[in-house]
């Protein structure tokens, strides 16, 4: 195996210090630029590489940002990703993406990891299983920067970014209401997250505004995947218990139901009317076209880097602000009645 040039043996071929290396390759006042030249010059022909973590530990960071989201199945969390790294890049920070993959302890781990790394601060979106916090309150006791959004946890006294979930989910029913729907089920998220909840008190709040029904039987904890929409639609058919439309907690689960009514011979939008939830990469490309609410991933993304720099910059421990962030429906054919 090739062993890795070191500073120390750039020093030894040119018969000087490490110091004097070192001060050429971070630029200092005090070298000769002639003097620079010729060390830079032979360690490219020795094939040495500077190591960028080390040459940032004299200033108490190492300039890595981690970021943890639940999954990588739907676009929503790259696109979120997408905005983070473009403020972070342009801020000097390398960005290091793990996902949970839906696992609280798999989330433990690799924060662990993270921190071990000397990540700077860290950027999260929760599981829907995760419930013990006591790890990240330790972390935000101890003054480390961290950003909760989309999925977060009112445990933690943190700045968090998110969905105006509620306003949203209240829309996207009253749009099913407007084409003449008025017995709407809803298929929920897990119920301990928070915007699970959200949605849910959007949907309840906006069929009682229209005085429909509106109770434990026409809410369902269907769960965030397709096969989840799946299995719920599968219990309705077989206890012929079908309404006139669904609101589900996100695309995946409309996309399943879908699926599933349709292979049962059901027409959509005719027999069962659909709105979905996130703008998913496919919403556009079913068939029917899936209504959906869209969120501003970029943008979300952005706010999020942008809170945890000033975190960074300013060490202020209990920052704790909460930004709302708007959206917009996007109409197709699955909740087109009229």
């Amino acid at each position: 195996m090739k062993r890795t040039i070191t500073i120390k043996d750039v020093a030894k071929e040119l018969s000087c210090s490490i110091s004097t290396v070192s001060r050429a390759f971070n630029d200092k006042y005090d070298i000769n630029p002639e003097t620079r030249r010729k060390i830079l010059e032979r360690a490219r022909e020795m094939g040495y590489t500077p190591n960028p973590l080390a040459r940032r530990l004299p200033q108490h960071q190492t300039f890595l940002i981690g970021v943890v989201v639940p999954e990588f199945i739907n676009a929503f969390f790259p696109r979120v990703i997408a905005g983070i790294q473009e403020i972070m890049l342009k801020a000097g920070y390398q960005v290091l993406i793990m996902s949970s993959n839906e696992d609280e302890r798999n989330e433990l781990e690799i924060v662990k990891k993270l921190e071990a790394y000397q990540v700077d601060g860290l950027i999260i979106s929760f599981t829907y299983r995760s419930r013990d916090m006591s790890y990240f309150q330790s972390l935000i006791d101890r003054n480390f920067p961290i950003v909760q959004f989309n999925r977060v946890s009112s445990k933690l006294n943190t700045p968090k970014v998110i969905f105006d979930d509620y306003q949203w989910a209240a829309c996207a029913v009253e749009h099913l209401i407007e084409q003449g729907n008025s017995r709407i089920y809803h298929f929920a998220g897990p119920g301990n997250m928070w915007v699970t909840q959200n949605r849910k008190r959007g949907f309840v709040d906006a069929m009682h505004k229209h005085g429909l029904p509106c109770g434990p039987e026409t809410i369902f904890e269907a769960g965030i995947f397709s096969e989840d929409g799946a299995e719920t639609a599968r219990r309705l058919i077989q206890t012929g218990n079908i309404p006139q439309a669904i609101f589900c907690f996100n695309d995946p689960l409309a996309i399943g139901a879908m699926q599933e009514f349709k292979e049962h011979g059901y027409e959509i939008p005719r027999d069962v009317a659909f709105v979905g939830f996130t703008e998913s990469s496919i919403a556009r490309y079913v068939t029917p076209g899936l209504t959906s609410v869209e969120q501003p991933t970029q943008e979300l993304g952005e706010k999020v880097a942008r809170l945890l720099l000033e975190l960074i910059r300013t060490h202020h421990p209990l920052l704790n602000q909460t930004l709302v962030l708007n959206g917009k429906l996007n109409i197709r054919r699955s909740s087109l009645r009229k």
